[in-house]
């Protein structure tokens, strides 16, 4: 698909694909999460402190396995997104902990074996259905395997409890900032829109333009989604004080048309236009001041244009009297595997996870339980590429074992062990959101103390690398000999529908109104940026040889053209009755 000719006489035909912006390949590194890591030491530290002074040893620690599990899903979503993964976490955790439990006491191995080979086969079943859906499975069988691989002391209600107990104070200490600043995430992904729109007005006009204008869609489409359960009929705003925020969130999605229509026109514009987003979220924003320099003039005549018109309508329309009219706005409906997918995904995890097991039974016996659970952690096909995650687990803990072995030489004294597990519970809080590799290192290093707290002096730090590169290698054999295709499906079914939504949004923009014509655009653009993300997701597993990966950037590069060019063409159609 290549978007109708259309060239603009002061730019010319652009002639090779634009690179996408790095934050479709992964989130790209900014200020560290100073609260976050502070949460994760807390945290982690917290119930190894309550463990030592009550005597309660082996309930703080299976408490702090909890609390590092919750602390691996402690995200920077809106509140109400956080408590509900969390909470799943718990729940499945401590569900899946009992059931590995009661196996490992019942003293039969083939009870150990039939639990883990159920927990994957539910895990992976569930797994493909959704963010939290997939997050529950994983920790079910996370808490099967370490149930049927570590005995516990102590009645079998007591270690469900006590895990339950340390997810729960990290959903407190996530959620907690509720209670003083309830919509901060939604405010600060709103306030992002604007000031992405601004930088991409002050480049109209230069080469920088188009990812200035792709990094203001990603930053629209983050806060569509953080947005999403508030856009409801307007009497649920008024009761949950949201009102004013979609009102912004909506002026928000208004500016991006008009941004984009500026880009497409290939203008540079004075300072006065340039300073329309600030003027905007200093008005509608609360707490967000606009600097004196923000004054908002009319264009002038060498500026005159559509796009820039579009904004001055939407300063006015801004300055003055609500309008009342909502964007009817949804997010595009996520294309998930399906059933044979499901299944073949349920059929590998479980395979691997009883291959693991055995392997741990012949190797390890006893408490072999290293190796399902990483299998448990690394098989996750639906959070990224394999193959990196694969290798970022290995040296994640190559990197963890090294860095432990030589702290815990020097750290002697029990209450600086607790301090070493504050330390790189706040490491993996961090690597939560920039790194696995990082992640990685910090779990593996607490897990270390943690299992030493319980008992297990073994010197095992060579046994553990060995065993985190079996499964990570049991994992890609199995995978990439069964179903090599995988990413590559997701790829094409991706790019396909957002090529429809492009080609969906061209056809109806000149019929429809300005309401239904922003429910199609964002839509395209959302599906889009999927499309980019998954695309590069499938570039980064191995190829097969002989059959080289279609061409899909080339397709969505146009589609998004094709969508910038009917933007501008809308938004000069709406703005030629003025004239």
């Amino acid at each position: 698909m290549t978007p109708a000719a259309h060239t603009r006489p002061d730019r010319p035909r652009r002639t090779s694909c634009p690179r996408w912006p790095r934050s479709v390949l992964g989130r790209v590194p900014g200020s560290l999460p100073l609260a976050a890591a502070a949460r994760g030491a807390v945290a982690l530290a917290l119930p190894l402190l309550v463990g030592l002074v009550t005597g309660w040893v082996v309930p703080s620690v299976i408490a702090a396995i909890g609390a590092l599990w919750g602390v691996s899903q402690d995200g920077s979503d809106p509140y109400r997104v956080r408590v509900r993964r969390l909470g799943w976490t718990g729940v499945s955790s401590g569900l899946g902990l009992l059931a590995g439990e009661l196996a490992l006491r019942s003293g039969q191995p083939t009870a150990v074996a039939v639990t883990l080979g159920t927990a994957a086969l539910v895990a992976g079943a569930v797994s493909l259905r959704g963010r939290i859906a997939s997050v529950s499975g994983m920790h079910l069988l996370l808490g099967v395997t370490i149930g049927s691989g570590i005995p516990v002391p102590g009645p079998w209600w007591q270690a469900p409890l006590a895990l339950l107990a340390g997810v729960a104070l990290v959903l407190v200490l996530s959620a907690a900032p509720w209670l003083w600043r309830r919509h901060h995430v939604e405010r600060a992904a709103v306030l992002a829109v604007y000031r992405s729109a601004g930088e991409a007005l002050a480049v109209a006009g230069t080469d920088a333009a188009e990812q200035a204008r792709l990094r203001m869609t990603l930053a629209l489409n983050h806060a569509h989604e953080v947005m999403a359960p508030h856009l409801a009929p307007r009497g649920r705003r008024r009761q949950d004080g949201t009102g004013e925020l979609v009102r912004a969130f909506h002026c928000a999605v208004r500016l991006g048309e008009a941004v984009t229509a500026v880009v497409w026109e290939g203008r540079a514009l004075p300072p006065a236009l340039t300073g329309v987003p600030r003027h905007l979220a200093g008005r509608l924003l609360p707490g967000h001041r606009t600097a004196p320099e923000d004054h908002v003039a009319e264009p002038a005549s060498e500026t005159d244009s559509p796009g820039t018109r579009a904004l001055a309508d939407l300063v006015h329309a801004v300055d003055g009297e609500p309008d009342g009219v909502d964007l009817e706005l949804s997010l595009p409906v996520h294309e998930r595997p399906g059933r044979a997918a499901r299944v073949r995904y349920a059929l590998l995890l479980a395979g691997c996870v009883l291959a693991a097991h055995l392997l741990a039974e012949v190797l390890h016996r006893p408490r072999g339980y290293w190796l399902p659970m990483t299998v448990a952690f690394v098989y996750k096909p639906d959070f990224g590429p394999l193959l990196p995650r694969a290798l970022h687990r290995c040296v994640g803990t190559i990197v963890g074992v090294a860095a432990i072995g030589a702290v815990s030489a020097a750290a002697t004294d029990t209450y600086a062990v607790v301090g070493v597990v504050a330390v790189f519970g706040a490491l993996m809080a961090v690597g939560v959101r920039h790194h696995y590799a990082l992640a990685t290192l910090g779990l593996t290093a607490v897990v270390f103390v943690l299992l030493d707290l319980l008992g297990d002096h073994r010197a095992l730090y060579g046994t553990r690398v060995v065993d985190t590169a079996l499964a990570s290698a049991l994992v890609l054999m199995a995978h990439f000999a069964v179903w090599p295709d995988s990413s590559d499906h997701r790829a094409e079914a991706q790019t396909e529908a957002a090529v429809a939504a492009a080609r969906r949004y061209r056809d109806a923009a000149p019929q429809v109104g300005p309401v239904q014509r922003q429910s199609l655009r964002r839509a395209a653009y959302h599906q889009l940026a999927e499309a980019r993300r998954t695309v590069a997701h499938a570039r980064r597993e191995p190829a097969r040889r002989g059959r080289p990966l279609p061409d899909w950037e080339s397709a969505i590069t146009a589609a998004e053209r094709l969508c910038d060019q009917v933007t501008g063409q809308a938004v000069a159609g709406a703005a030629s009755p003025a004239r």
